[in-house]
């Protein structure tokens, strides 16, 4: 998942600890965030959307990447079922 949430950060003048402070995570959580090494929780999403005064899906972007092949033909084959009714 990529994000702009160093951008965010920086346009709102704080820090990861602060910023990690604010969200009830650590420093090191905000890094990991920032460098697409961990994928928050829902809550956590929020938190951090709602601090920068933005929607979730502004800050944090799925890329095809993403998706598995196996949830990928998961989707595909649902979608066809739905369609088909």
């Amino acid at each position: 998942m990529k994000n702009r949430l160093k951008v965010e950060r920086a346009e709102l003048n704080i820090s990861q600890e602060e910023l990690g402070l604010m969200t009830g995570v650590t420093k090191q959580t905000i890094n990991a965030i920032e460098n697409g090494k961990y994928a928050p929780s829902g809550l956590v999403l929020m938190k951090i959307a709602r601090l920068c005064n933005k929607d979730v899906k502004d800050i944090f972007f799925l890329e095809d990447s993403d998706w598995t092949e196996h949830e990928l033909e998961h989707q595909k084959k649902i979608l066809e079922k739905k369609n088909a009714l």
